[in-house]
């Protein structure tokens, strides 16, 4: 019998443990549910693409040795986080900036957060601490030394992005359904005013877990 890549059992046990971080309030959720109300399903969907791009991006790192260059260059990830969280942060004021015009001007269009639900998702994933902290604290203890490493992490990539696109996607349609009351003047600046903080908040939350 051929050998699995992963042992069942630390994988079933790795399942849970995804699930969980999947389902919690994070950067990521908080911006797919600002996403998904900013741009509706098309665009919330886009947002998760792009996110799980990212993620695609960390589990390349992990498989050249994360853990080892977090060690080696710990302000290069330090970096990377604030410019995300501060991005973030623009995005949140930005879409503030838009509800105070919407006030002023209740014909105005709908504020849009960036050029790119894609881009905007990307770089709300790759800043995130807790997707570095699941590559370097989380992972690690499910690889198992014996067997080849590749398989083992495409094993877990399917499993973490398989969780996270249902995730996030359930919060961004969530965030989509509410657009659909965009063209309301009142509403539109209600919902401009919630997603810039909204986005705030998930820049806080990367800020506060460095």
């Amino acid at each position: 019998m051929t050998s699995l890549p992963v042992d069942p059992p630390l994988y079933v046990t790795f399942l849970g443990v995804m699930a969980v971080m999947a389902v919690t309030p994070g950067p990521a959720n908080v911006f797919s549910v600002a996403n998904g109300v900013q741009r509706g399903k098309a665009g919330a969907l886009l947002g998760v693409v792009g996110m799980n791009a990212a993620t695609l991006v960390w589990f390349g790192a992990a498989a050249l040795g994360l853990g080892a260059l977090v060690s080696a260059f710990p302000d290069v990830f330090r970096f990377i986080s604030i410019a995300g969280a501060l991005y973030v942060g623009w995005l949140g004021v930005k879409a503030l900036r838009g509800g105070f015009a919407t006030a002023a001007d209740p014909d105005a269009p709908t504020v849009k957060m960036g050029r790119s639900a894609l881009i905007d998702g990307f770089m709300v994933q790759i800043a995130n601490p807790k997707a570095i902290l699941f590559f370097t604290a989380v992972l690690p203890p499910f690889i198992d030394v014996n067997r080849p490493a590749a398989p083992q992490l495409a094993m877990f990539a399917m499993a973490a992005i398989g969780m996270d696109v249902i995730s996030m996607s359930a919060y961004g349609l969530g965030g989509a359904a509410l657009s659909r009351r965009m063209s309301e003047p009142r509403f539109r600046k209600g919902f401009a005013f919630l997603t810039g903080a909204l986005l705030i908040a998930a820049a806080v939350l990367i800020l506060s877990r460095l």
